[in-house]
């Protein structure tokens, strides 16, 4: 017998993007039923699913080995009491599910009974009842005959126990909570955008209403709820988690830029070192009591505690790890921040005071396959934008283009080279020109044809000659100045 999944849970049993699927929504091929998904028509599309294949056992099964078996079960799996009450919900349910089943077991056995005895009655001259008997006796054997086990059910029962589906309103996001995580830091590591302050316990911005489902505490707070706000299910998104399989949170997002607050954190030096003679990563943490809500592709300004000179730097990692943030400084005459690092005076433990987030080139909303251009350090958002984008899973497949005007302007290529090793729906182009114009001008033509008549989003990022090239030859190419985000770096 059919089930029905949501999209979100049917991507993951069968291991694609959740953006792969709702593409053939939108082609015809994957028909939804109030918006969820039939397991017989997701077999029909993907015939070689099983649970072996699917990574769900091999997830569960590492948690056996023996050198990595407690930072895997705390990764991988709930807390004791979660994973208790997990099971508990779906005990509950499995014996509501029973004593409906044992109801209506005993009225068709009281039916069989009389309809039994009224053929008796009625003799050879009445046939109706014999009939009634006849075919009660052909859908008992029907009903109680053994089906094989649809291995989509197993895997989705599975799945309800060892993580939870959050569905946010009123926005509709979904996410997965997994491991030990809270419902903050689920939702912040499949990058969206919901408000939130310290992150442990203490400023109370991350105030959720439960609609549906069950949430059980994992952490301490200091921020007193009223009385009025508990009776109306709210909690702290970042001191819960969830204890039902399914659950349903209402709360507001960040929709854009304007809706980031501008902060100022004094974070630490974790690491500066070279990426290439002309590049150098630098690693920030901030305090574990004040993280910092930025969206991806955006800049922060950064200061020396004691030195006034500050520069603006594009943030290179993703929103979902808040903590630590990563920059690409590129070596330049007229920076005096970059000049310091470069001259190997700053160390480990070091203080640099950020303020931001600044910039609108942040990824918009939507399912459209996305293209990607840089050039030089104008890799740092791009990476942003590209690892935000993997963690939605909503773009079916994502295109990298990246230009050098220098010998070491590549200076991550492994890391191209890992994403598309390891996603299907990437890949990347590397180009090479001495001049940022021409450079866009070969990208250009470099990128397929089909990508112009695609309904693809575009984000380039890089010296200015290069972003402004590069939007005019895709604007007279065919592509609508909608599709195009360009930011500007000096």
């Amino acid at each position: 017998m059919a089930r029905w999944l949501t999209v979100w849970r049917a991507a993951q049993i069968v291991g694609v993007p959740r953006g792969v699927l709702q593409q053939r929504v939108r082609s015809g091929e994957l028909e939804l039923a109030d918006g969820l998904v039939s397991t017989d028509t997701l077999l029909r599309l993907y015939p070689q699913c099983r649970l072996e294949e699917s990574g769900l056992l091999e997830r569960v099964t590492q948690i056996r080995e023996e050198a990595f078996g407690r930072r895997l079960r705390e990764r991988i799996l709930p807390s004791q009491e979660v994973l208790a009450q997990r099971l508990l919900r779906q005990s509950q349910e499995l014996l509501d599910v029973q004593r409906h089943l044992q109801r209506y077991h005993a009225l068709v056995i009281d039916l069989r009974e009389r309809l039994r005895a009224s053929a008796a009655e009625a003799g050879a001259s009445d046939v109706r009842p014999a009939e009634l008997l006849r075919r009660l006796n052909d859908g008992l054997a029907r009903a109680l005959a053994t089906e094989p086990v649809d291995m989509l059910d197993v895997m989705d029962d599975m799945l309800k126990v060892v993580s939870a589906q959050v569905t946010l309103r009123p926005s509709g996001h979904q996410f997965t909570v997994e491991g030990r995580d809270t419902l903050l830091q689920a939702a912040v590591r499949a990058g969206l955008n919901l408000n939130y302050g310290c992150g442990n316990g203490s400023c109370g911005l991350c105030k959720v209403r439960v609609i549906a489902g069950d949430v059980t505490r994992t952490m301490p707070s200091d921020y007193p709820l009223s009385e009025n706000e508990k009776a109306q299910g709210y909690v702290l998104a970042c001191a819960h988690t969830a204890a039902s399989s399914e659950l349903t949170l209402e709360t507001l997002e960040a929709e854009s830029a304007e809706d980031i607050p501008l902060q100022t954190v004094v974070t630490s030096v974790r690491a500066v070192r070279p990426l290439a003679p002309d590049t150098l990563a630098l690693h920030l943490q901030t305090p574990r009591s004040q993280r910092l809500r930025f969206l991806a592709g955006q800049s922060l300004a950064l200061a020396f505690a004691d030195d006034d000179a500050s520069t603006l730097q594009p943030i290179a990692s993703c929103p979902c790890d808040d903590r630590n943030l990563h920059f690409f400084v590129p070596r330049r005459a007229d920076d005096a921040f970059a000049a310091r690092l470069f001259g190997g005076g700053v160390k480990p433990g070091d203080t640099v005071t950020v303020h931001g987030p600044h910039g609108r080139f942040v990824l918009a909303e939507g399912t459209q396959p996305l293209v990607f251009a840089a050039c030089d350090t104008g890799f740092a958002p791009i990476k942003s934008l590209i690892e935000h984008a993997l963690s939605l899973e909503a773009a079916p497949s994502l295109a990298l283009y990246w230009l050098a005007t220098r010998p070491d302007g590549h200076f991550l290529e492994n890391q191209c080279r890992a994403w598309s090793e390891a996603l299907d729906p990437f890949e990347y182009t590397l180009l090479a020109d001495d001049d940022a114009g021409a450079g866009a001008t070969r990208m250009a033509a470099a990128m397929r044809a089909d990508l112009f008549d695609i309904d693809c989003a575009f984000y380039v990022a890089g010296p200015a000659a290069f972003v402004r090239t590069l939007r005019a030859e895709l604007v007279a190419a065919g592509v609508p100045v909608a599709r195009i985000s360009g930011e500007e770096l000096s």
